[in-house]
């Protein structure tokens, strides 16, 4: 009798030894799965943010920022980042009661106030514009005068068309 027990607990112990062994065994495939299908998705995702990286490089080459030869022109005026002085001084014109001043166009849903500013060089700004319903660009010459003073001259401009 104390051999068959013995016998019986054996047989379960091995049992629960294989049923361990399987289990574990299909846990480290799982596992190994996983971390395959993770380092394909991580290589994918290192090219994309090389992709990304290569664009954003190709989309700030005209600026005023990433351009030495433009920035030169205003080394003697002690401004620290003269790209945002500008825009900031173009900003100030959407403080003026209605419409910008260089806005070419009467707002026609409330007025037409600057959104965006993209400082292309030492000489030309291109900015986004709207009156919550209607926008359109334009393109302005600037001057950075030696007392920091900014004059803004329109060269272009376009009012997209709604499409509803």
């Amino acid at each position: 009798m104390k051999s068959k027990i013995f016998l019986y607990l054996f047989i379960f112990a091995a049992l629960i030894a294989l049923y361990q062994f399987v289990s574990a065994n299909n846990m480290v495939k799982d596992k190994n799965g996983k971390i395959e299908s993770l380092e394909k998705d991580m290589v994918q995702m290192q090219d994309s943010v090389q992709k990304l990286n290569l664009k954003v490089l190709d989309v700030q080459y005209f600026t005023l920022d990433n351009n030495d030869d433009a920035l030169a022109y205003y080394d003697h005026l002690n401004v620290e980042d003269p790209s945002r002085y500008i825009e900031d001084k173009l900003l100030e014109t959407n403080e003026s009661k209605g419409d910008n001043p260089l806005v070419p166009y009467e707002g026609m849903e409330g007025d037409f106030k600057i959104n965006k500013i993209k400082t292309l060089n030492h000489k030309w700004i291109i900015a986004d514009f709207s009156d919550g319903q209607y926008w359109g660009e334009i393109f302005l010459k600037y001057e950075l005068k030696d007392d920091l003073s900014v004059d803004f001259t329109l060269l272009d401009h376009l009012l997209y068309a709604r499409s509803n």
